[in-house]
């Protein structure tokens, strides 16, 4: 498992209805952001590039995706100059696959 319910089961103090809301909407809008981070990468546009995986970020930390959270700081830190693509297109593929990975898990583990 590379997610952790930590944080969000610290938040909810027990109400499991607050954590499967919260999962859903980890599941309607992180794969949305994602594909837009993706095309903003391709399109070159880098403030969109900064702002989407500053966006992506404290979804992936609230379930606990430190190495996650790590990559989309990278991004979001590499989207602020336009001399960064390369580095910007090394990076995605991993923060794409853990996150398709994520979202698999909750899919199956909460059945949403």
């Amino acid at each position: 498992m590379i997610y952790s319910l930590d944080k969000i089961n610290e938040m909810a103090e027990g109400d499991q209805d607050f954590v499967v809301s919260v999962i859903t909407v980890f599941l309607e809008e992180v794969p949305e952001d994602l594909e837009s981070l993706e095309n903003a990468i391709a399109a070159r546009n880098f403030e969109q590039v900064y702002k989407m995986a500053h966006k992506i970020k404290p979804n992936v930390d609230l379930l606990g995706m430190e190495q996650t959270r790590a990559t989309a700081l990278e991004i979001e830190t590499l989207g602020k100059s336009d001399d960064n693509l390369a580095a910007i297109e090394e990076k995605f593929p991993l923060l794409k696959k853990d996150i398709e990975q994520v979202l698999a898990e909750l899919h199956k583990d909460f059945q949403v």
